[in-house]
Order: structure tokens, then sequence, then C-alpha cells
């Protein structure tokens, strides 16, 4: 049995926005929604995740958190993983 995730990839929109986002996709039944940030998204991303707990309670856990650095254009960019996984 295949788990279904979605990506939220945080960028400048409102934390609310995000939320929201993540809230209708375990609604409609998707039972792993990834939140990733990165460079100067990272804390808006932890920010998102800690919305998410709070408003779905105890029917979502954080799986996993992985940290690391992408080669962008050049540069390296830190980002920022949360996954968070629906209790059956």
């Amino acid at each position: 049995m295949g788990i279904d995730e979605e990506v939220i990839i945080v960028g400048r929109k409102p934390v609310m926005n995000y939320v929201l986002s993540a809230v209708v996709l375990f609604n409609q039944g998707i039972s792993r929604v990834i939140v990733k940030g990165k460079g100067e998204d990272i804390s808006k991303a932890v920010d998102v995740a800690n919305s998410i707990l709070e408003r779905l309670g105890d029917t979502i856990k954080v799986k996993e958190i992985k940290i690391g650095s992408e080669n962008r254009k050049g540069k390296l960019v830190s980002f920022i993983s949360v996954i968070l996984e629906k209790i059956i």
C-alpha cells in the first residue's frame, strides 16, 4: 500500500495560507504532507509545521525532520523538510 503524499514549499505567502493548504490535503485523504523551506524561509516552514500540529492536534504526528543543503546556481542553500503524517 503506497502512502499518498504532497509537498508544500513555503515561500512568500502568509503562514496561514500554507497551514490551510495542509489541512485541506489531510481532509482530502492525503496521509503525508511534507513542509519544505529553503534559505530565509526555513523559520517560516517551522512555523507552518507547528501551526498545523496545533490545529490538527492528536490526528497528526511529526514523522521525520530532514535538514541539509542543496546546490542552487553555484551556491549552497540550506533547507528543512518536516514530514507530517496522519495517525491511523
